[in-house]
């Protein structure tokens, strides 16, 4: 039925050229129907703006999740509100801030949901509950409005992100995680059907810790203080799956 690319989340300029590179080659060997990114990180590691997503709309990325960074750069409450923006904000934000957190995607005759949600535990921004916000965004979307369904899954902790997928089982096609920047080797068809992987990874650069300079982070270990994040230099990964939703054939490719 359908063939999706997910992007993990693009980890600033090496992470947004380190995708440009590497696109085209990826989309002539799988033929993905949609393909997906989380775009949180892609403006300087931290937040989202117009530019560099319409930068990577140019290059075919079709729709953007984004996580608990999505607000840090000013401009995107405006950005959400645009329906032409292909963009997503956690489902859960709490508040009363712009934007959703669901969107149906329409491409080629196909229509894919995509719902991005955030987890509570471990994480700085203290989000609704994210069980009854799936409930509520399940409820609200007609299902005979669109073919396919995916959560990015934007939390720390696997145990959360696990206790979601397997409370959903069955009602959403694929639980992709996003936010730990490490690709997880736990790819799996739940017993109802959906498809799971704790965390997809990220793009960026390959020699860092988790995108950033490691003598940066070591500092922070060693000494407890506050660091200014700078994003590493060198050679980049691009890190992704590709999620099967062709009939009774289910999967996920790393």
């Amino acid at each position: 039925m359908l063939r999706i690319l997910f992007l993990g989340d693009i980890v600033g300029k090496p992470g947004r050229e380190a995708v440009k590179k590497e696109l085209r080659k990826l989309c002539q060997s799988i033929h993905p129907d949609f393909v997906i990114a989380n775009v949180e990180n892609i403006a300087h590691g931290a937040g989202v703006t117009r530019e560099k997503v319409e930068e990577m709309r140019a290059i075919g990325i079709d729709g953007f999740t984004t996580g608990d960074h999505a607000f840090d750069v000013k401009g995107m409450e405006e950005l959400l509100e645009d329906p032409m923006i292909p963009l997503t904000r956690p489902g859960n934000w709490p508040g009363g801030v712009k934007g959703r957190g669901w969107r149906i995607l329409e491409k080629d005759g196909k229509r894919l949901l995509i719902i991005n949600i955030l987890g509570r535990t471990f994480m700085k921004v203290t989000a609704d509950d994210p069980f009854v916000a799936l409930e509520h965004i399940l409820a609200e979307v007609p299902r005979d409005t669109y073919d396919a369904s995916l959560l990015d899954l934007h939390a720390e902790a696997t145990s959360e992100k696990r206790a979601i997928a397997e409370a959903f089982d069955g009602q959403i096609d694929a639980i992709i995680g996003t936010h730990m920047h490490v690709q997880t080797n736990d790819a799996q068809v739940l017993r109802r059907g959906t498809l799971f992987l704790s965390d997809t990874g990220m793009c960026g650069p390959m020699h860092s810790i988790l995108g950033v300079d490691p003598a940066i982070i070591i500092k922070k270990f060693r000494t407890g203080l506050p660091v200014h994040h700078e994003i590493a230099e060198g050679p980049c990964e691009v890190n992704g799956c590709i999620v099967h939703l062709e009939g009774s054939h289910r999967g996920i490719e790393l």
